[in-house]
Order: structure tokens, then C-alpha cells, then sequence
């Protein structure tokens, strides 16, 4: 274990680049901050590249760290790194995984179509991770999904499920030549959501909270899909919209 005091270790300095996107786009690594996602990082081990923790907390007896290198810094340091207002003082350095590796299988999906609030992003990956999805695409517009906001908010399940960000155009032809239907989300010319059957592989696209999903997404989709509205409110929020969706697709049949 080495111990670092200095703000200006460039060790420091390469932790504190991760806070920005540009940074973790050409790094391939980001970083988590917070006992529950530096744990749920270590189980996923080859995906952890450093621990950081501050001296005023310890290594908890509980870290299961294995080989991975762990840094103890000063309280000043760790505050540094921080973007929680109370930080619990530790931290993981993680690899981005391959983008190529995991959707082979997969039979169900959810696409996102520019949602640009974090704590929306990261409660839909956690929605699709809870209701059994098996990858999660992030489109062009969105906020960036290792955003440390997303990261709370998705509680770990980033290391779950695959997380990929691409082209929702692209991936709604590949899915449809593969005969998985694709669900569009709308509010105009199209169906309530209780009217689909089941089926053990599909595809939904939700899109942007002002906005909703892209025309163009929406003209290519198999069918579009509304949630009535039985009160007053004009909308759901996108992320309980989301839930509702994926669980009575993924419902057995």
C-alpha cells in the first residue's frame, strides 16, 4: 500500500482528470466514489485498476481487495476527489469494459434516447438491471453514462449489465433483421402498452424528458407504445415511465 500527501503526486493529479468526461473518454477508465460501488466494483475484480482511501477512514476489515493496488491519502486528497457533500472517503479506479463484449446473447434491450438528467439515466440503468434486461444502449445527446451522478443514482449497475453507448438508428435496424420487435415510446399514433403481448425478446426506446424520442427513431420502430395518463398530469417522468414499461414487457409469459 503506498500513502500519498501531496496534491500535486501526478497520481493525484490523473484521479482528479476522471471528474471530467473528456478525460475518461481517453483514459477508458472512470471512478467511483462510496463503499457500496467500490464493492460492487470488486466483484467484478478485473475491472478495478486502483482503491483510494482516505487516511481518516481506514481500509475497512469488510474490503475484499485482492490484488488490486490501494492508496492511502490525506483527508485533503480525498476531499479533492470527492463529488458527494458528506464523501464516505473511498474511491475505486475502474476500466471501462469492452464494447464489443456481452450483447451476443442478449435478448432484451433498452435503448435511451437523449436523457440528459443523470439521476434519470442512472435510476433507468438500475431499472433495467432490476427488471432482468439483459443490455442497456445509451444514444447520442445523453448524458454521459459514467457521469458520477449516473453512477449513484444507478447503484452499482453498471457492473451488472452490459452499458454501451451507440447509435439507436443503427441498432434499431440490427435488432428488427434480427426479428426482435422494437417499442418506440409516443404520445400520438400509438398503442397503450397493455396491449402488446408478451414475448420473451424485445427492444424499448425511451427518449428525452422534454422532447420524448426522436421522430426519425419513432418512424422505424415496430410499434409505439403510450402509458395512459389518468389524473391530471400532462406526463410520467421518463424513468417511471421506464419501469412500468420494462417490467410488463419482461412479465413471464
Amino acid at each position: 500500500m503506498k500513502y500519498i500527501q501531496s496534491l500535486q503526486n501526478p497520481q493525484v493529479k490523473q484521479w482528479k482528470k476522471l471528474l471530467t468526461k473528456k478525460e475518461r473518454d481517453r483514459s477508458g477508465t472512470f471512478l467511483v466514489e462510496g463503499f457500496h460501488l467500490v464493492e460492487e466494483a470488486l466483484k467484478q475484480k478485473e475491472q478495478v485498476l486502483e482503491i483510494i482511501v482516505s487516511e481518516k477512514i481506514g481500509i475497512p476489515p469488510s474490503l475484499d481487495a485482492g490484488e488490486t493496488p490501494i492508496f492511502m491519502v490525506t483527508e485533503e486528497i480525498s476531499n479533492v476527489l470527492a463529488e458527494t457533500e458528506t464523501t464516505q472517503g473511498i474511491y475505486a479506479v475502474c476500466r471501462q469494459p469492452n464494447v464489443n463484449v456481452g450483447l451476443d446473447d442478449a435478448k432484451t434491450f433498452l435503448l435511451i434516447d437523449a436523457v440528459q438528467d443523470p439521476g434519470n439515466l442512472g435510476t433507468m440503468i438500475r431499472t433495467a438491471d432490476a427488471a432482468g434486461i439483459d443490455a442497456v444502449i445509451v444514444g447520442k445527446g445523453s448524458v454521459d453514462i459514467y457521469n458520477s451522478k449516473v453512477l449513484r443514482s444507478a447503484q452499482g449497475s453498471h457492473f451488472h449489465l452490459p452499458i454501451r453507448r451507440g447509435d439507436l438508428h443503427e441498432w434499431t435496424s440490427i435488432l428488427k433483421e434480427k426479428n426482435i420487435p422494437v417499442y418506440g415510446t409516443a404520445l400520438e399514433g400509438a398503442r397503450a402498452y397493455t396491449d402488446i403481448s408478451n414475448n420473451d425478446t424485445f427492444a424499448l426506446i425511451v427518449g428525452n424528458e422534454g422532447s420524448g424520442v426522436n421522430k426519425d427513431l419513432l418512424d422505424n420502430t415496430t410499434e409505439n407504445l403510450y402509458i395512459p395518463i389518468y389524473g391530471k398530469s400532462e406526463s410520467l417522468n421518463v424513468a417511471v415511465a421506464t419501469g412500468i414499461l420494462l417490467y410488463y414487457l419482461k412479465k413471464p409469459i
